[in-house]
């Protein structure tokens, strides 16, 4: 997918002045509230007029000023996921589900709908009324619902704000494997560096209006670093958990970490706490720790009194902070070798 986008939108207070393009088919638009990401995604979708500007997704024009095209939304191809569900309280799930199935064309469904239940895990919830549903339920069938849709474009605009932690990361596997699934290209709208983290691959930055800057997923989490981000979270992929006496053991790449918590699945989702991870210059001669590595120091980062370190664990990488006495004491520098030690106890699980 490629889209092209340049586009003008003024209010009373506020004016929108953007332009960028993208082709990966995870992207994130990032920025506080009243930066103007909803703002985008109205332009986008067709929902609001620009001011000014060009639309183009692929060899499709949906949008220019200039040559008085202006594709109405249900023309457009593109799906939407607010951050509430929308779904019609009349209609039972079922119902709700094929609103959209049932009004494009036979060779345009191209996704089988028994498929999409089973990998958002909704199958059980057909006969349900939409009032019985939670909220990562309902998100779930809004989501089913637009991708049954079959649009070139799906935008989620703060999918995930209206629910707490737990239900969050719930719900964000299902995400997942449904554009890994059904390759659909995605623009992931959101305040949440975790969200951008999990969800996209790339992310533009917007402020009071205007793109700030493009970066990679990972390298918004470094740039926001000093401006309210306290530490750095590693996410850490781990395949499922064997028993180890009284702990577990998990595959991480080439290397075992043993972990206090147990998991049902094989593929389990972890956040570690840069904070967490101690660094030595050798060996500990003993240690209360469980996962002991040896590590390469990539590069070195600081803010203030506090330095981020980044660690080449084999074919993993890890990010630790420490203080900056801690890196002169321990000789830390680029290309340097250290030992991590890390608790058992330090890992949380995701999902």
């Amino acid at each position: 997918m490629q889209l092209d986008v340049e586009l003008k939108k003024s209010f009373k207070d506020f004016t929108l002045d953007v332009a960028f393009s993208l082709s990966s088919p995870r992207t994130g638009i990032f920025g506080p509230s009243g930066s103007g990401k909803s703002t985008i995604m109205n332009l986008l979708s067709g929902l609001e007029l620009p001011d000014s500007g060009f639309i183009r997704l692929g060899d499709t024009v949906l949008f220019d000023a200039k040559r008085k095209i202006n594709l109405k939304p249900n023309q457009r191809n593109i799906g939407v996921v607010f951050q509430h569900a929308h779904l019609f309280p009349h209609m039972s799930v079922k119902k709700n589900l094929f609103y959209g199935y049932k009004r494009i064309k036979l060779e345009n469904r191209q996704i089988d709908p028994e498929g999409l239940f089973k990998v958002l895990g909704i199958t059980q919830l057909l006969s349900r009324d939409v009032s019985t549903l939670s909220g990562g339920e309902r998100q779930r069938i809004a989501l089913a619902r637009t991708v049954l849709s079959n649009p070139r474009l799906i935008l989620m605009d703060e999918p995930l704000s209206a629910l707490d932690e737990g239900h969050k990361f719930q719900i964000i596997p299902y995400l997942k494997n449904v554009f890994n699934n059904y390759g659909i290209p995605m623009i992931f709208i959101s305040h949440s560096v975790l969200e951008m983290r999990m969800m996209t691959d790339e992310v533009f930055v917007i402020q009071k209006g205007r793109i700030q800057r493009h970066s990679a997923a990972e390298e918004l989490v470094r740039k926001s670093w000093g401006s309210g981000l306290e530490s750095y979270v590693n996410l850490i992929n781990l395949g499922g958990a064997t028993p180890c006496k009284d702990l577990f053991r998990y595959k991480w790449g080439h290397i075992n970490f043993i972990l206090t918590e147990p998991a049902e699945g094989e593929e389990n989702l972890f956040e570690l706490d840069s904070r967490d991870i101690l660094l030595f210059k050798r060996h500990p001669e003993a240690t209360s720790a469980r996962n002991l590595l040896q590590c390469t120091v990539t590069d070195i980062y600081s803010s203030g009194n506090r330095v981020r370190v980044g660690l080449a664990c084999g074919n993993e990488h890890l990010i630790a902070q420490i203080v900056s006495e801690s890196v002169r004491e321990l000789g830390i520098e680029e290309g340097a070798m250290v030992v991590a030690a890390i608790k058992a106890s330090a890992f949380k699980k995701i999902f």
